[in-house]
Formats: C-alpha cells, structure tokens, sequence
C-alpha cells in the first residue's frame, strides 16, 4: 500500500476509532509526555495532547534557551526541576528520561532529524511538528528513524493535522472515489502577511540565527517548507503520491536588509508522475490578499479539499464534520499506543518536506529540479549536531537564480 493511502486510512481512524477508555490495562498506561521546543508551537502542542485523553501529563522540557523552559512551567505545573534542560544538548538529556515516553518535537525544522533519531533510539513514542527537516541529508536521517520505529513497535504521528481533520479525510475520499472524474490538476496556496522578525540577539552568531530561526533556510527551510508543506502534504495526500521534478520562481521583495536570507514569495509548477501539474504560490508579504488553501480540478467537477464538492451540472455537496485535528492527530497517537491501529506518519510528511525543499531549490536556482537527483544530495545546509554556542554557524547570503548551486 503506497504511504500515503496508509496515512488516508491512518486519517479515517479520526472519524471511527476516537480514544474511548474501556478500563483495560492499555487504556490505564499513563502518557507521559516531554516536549523538546518550549516556544509558542511546543507549548500549544502540550496544551492539545493534553486535551486529547485521560490519564496524560506533561513532565518534562527541554529547549536551547532557558527563559521558554521558565514561560512553559508556567503551564504544565507537574514538571520538576530535574526534568528541565536547557542548551543545545537538552533534547538528548531530555530522551533519557525512562519515565517520558511520549515526545513532541517542536524545535526549530533544522534540528528536527537530530531530534527524533535520539527520541527513537530511546524508545520514545513521537509527536513531532512539520516540517521534518531542511535538507536531503536530514529527510533520509528521518525516513530512516521512521523504519527504525517500526521495528521498535514505536508510534509516529506528525503535525500535518489536516490528515486528521474530519472535513479534509471526508472530502478527499471522495475525491479518490472519483465525485469529480479523472483529475487534471492541483492548486496549492499559502499567501500571507509578513512573518515575525526577532533581530539579532545573542552573544555568538549560532545564537543570533537560532534566536531568529524561520529567517535562516538551514533552520526553517524558508517559508514554502515551514508552513506551504501543509498544502503540498494535502496535494501529495490526494494524489497518493509526491511529485518527481519542479520549476519555479521567488525572490525577496519586501525582507529588504533584514538579517536572515530567505525569500518572501514562491511561486512552483511541480510535475506528478502520472503528468498531472500542482501549482503553488506562497507568500509572505503584508498589504496582499490572503489565502490558504487547495484546489482541485477534475473532468467532473471542482473540489476545495478542506470540505466542498462541486460537481459540474450537480449540487454542491459540504462537509458538516467538526473537529479540532490539533488534538485529534494526539488522541489518534494515544490510541495507537494503547492498543489501537498503528500508526507511522514519518514517511508520509518526509516525502511532503521534501516536495517543499524541492519547490524551494528551483525558486532558489532558477532551473528544473529532478526528486530523484535532489534525495541524492549529500549538501547539509547547517550544523544541526551543534552542541556549543561557539560552533561556527553557517554564512548566509541570499540566492540569486541562475548562480545558485545546492552542490
């Protein structure tokens, strides 16, 4: 069964299979939970698997800098101190821990393969946010870590949480079952204001790009890979695939002289094998009309993936499913834990990370990029293994196409 139709039928246990406690050992084993990346995404993922099911606590945290350990205790008052790490080393310390064994990952993309290798060699079961990683080097470190799990008998869930969003599992179904004929093509948007900008703080150059993360492609992977993956994720979930070459354009209009190097506008044609195109904008400039979402076209009719059909000639049909999929994808995790269907979703948002890096590659370089050559790739884009403050951070410049090279 292709990845993706795995992770379809993984969604569809959102709608049949919500944890219900039936007082046998499995539904008793208490979650215990550890976050690694105590910012704003960390911290609300605590707050969700917390809210997805009974008998679960937050008892540890670890992040690079000390005062997010502080602001998260705030929160979750059943961690101690001997269950705070700070440092670039925390999350190691942290998968030590024998009482956590359930992790949510929500450090910076670039420290994410490091990350959940550690976690599954300690036995840990994962929660980790998208995207998984910014380059090829860190997507086959995932892909790797996800079969090691497998084996382990290790559970997986990723923060792709339209996957376990009724209204999406629903549509798309009957997208796959054929409601708008034969699909000729994919539309994916994620347009925007401008994103946060935090300066340069820090006493080392390391510190001041990890403090100011999303504007650093080696940490973030530029924002069509940070946040646009959620839309290629769904485009891939659909075509129960991931796209084999793209071509694209961006640039950097309104970033100006701002430290960091990412672009603020992607604009990508990718090529599925069966022919069909996806076409995708992201941009993150504010004054410009938002829109975050999908379109799908067939010789039947038009979809909107999120919860509309519209048959050519027929009634329109919506979704009336409701549901918070930020909880779901950790109720649908706790309940693979306690006896439920398995559940790897590392495959599946590794593929759709890379769908995104290849997007960025030809909006960086201006030329075709082949999924194949790209996967080959032996480029790491930062220090990921750092471990000190002192390590030499990578030096940036922003892209120019047509003399930008990956390698």
């Amino acid at each position: 069964m292709p990845a993706n139709a795995i992770a379809l039928a993984g969604g569809a246990a959102a709608l049949n299979f919500p944890f219900i406690s039936t007082g046998n050992a499995q539904d008793r084993l208490e979650i215990r939970v550890g976050i690694i990346g105590c910012g704003g995404r960390g911290r609300g993922a605590g707050g969700n698997v917390l809210n997805a099911a009974q008998n679960v606590k937050v008892v540890a945290l670890a992040d690079a800098f000390p005062e997010q350990i502080e602001a998260a205790r705030k929160t979750f008052k059943d961690v101690t101190d001997d269950h705070c790490f700070s440092g670039l080393d925390a999350y190691q310390k942290l998968c030590e821990l024998k009482d956590v064994n359930y992790v949510i990952l929500a450090g910076p993309p670039g420290f994410r393969p490091v990350h959940f290798e550690a976690a599954v060699a300690a036995g840990k079961h994962v929660f980790m946010e998208k995207p998984v990683a910014t380059d090829a080097p860190g997507i086959r470190t995932v892909l790797a870590a996800g079969e090691l799990a497998k084996k382990k008998g290790l559970h997986v869930a990723a923060g792709t949480q339209r996957r376990h969003q009724a209204s999406y599992i629903e549509t798309i179904k009957r997208i796959q079952d054929g409601a708008i004929g034969e699909l000729l093509y994919l539309c994916a948007y994620w347009n925007g204001g401008a994103i946060w900008h935090r300066g340069d703080k820090g006493e080392t150059e390391l510190e001041k790009q990890v403090r100011n993360w999303y504007h650093y492609t080696w940490l973030s992977g530029d924002h069509i890979v940070e946040q646009h993956v959620h839309n290629l994720d769904v485009c891939n979930w659909i075509m129960n695939s991931h796209p084999i070459r793209a071509l694209g354009l961006g640039g950097r209009a309104a970033l100006g002289n701002k430290s960091g190097h990412i672009f603020d506008h992607h604009a990508v044609e990718f090529e599925y094998p069966n022919g069909i195109r996806l076409f995708s904008q992201c941009r993150q400039i504010t004054g410009c009309d938002h829109n975050v979402s999908e379109f799908v076209c067939g010789t039947k009719g038009k979809a909107i993936p999120s919860g509309t059909i519209m048959p050519a000639g027929g009634e329109r049909w919506r979704s009336e499913a409701k549901s918070s999929p930020y909880v779901q994808e950790h109720t649908d995790l706790i309940a693979a834990i306690r006896g439920g269907k398995p559940l790897n979703e590392a495959q599946n948002v590794a593929y759709s990370t890379m769908t995104a890096i290849m997007g960025r590659e030809a909006t960086y370089s201006g030329r075709i990029i082949e999924w194949d050559k790209l996967m080959q790739s032996n480029v790491s884009l930062g220090p990921a293994r750092a471990t000190d403050w002192n390590t030499p951070a990578p030096k940036v410049s922003v892209a120019i196409p047509g003399q930008y090279k990956l390698g």
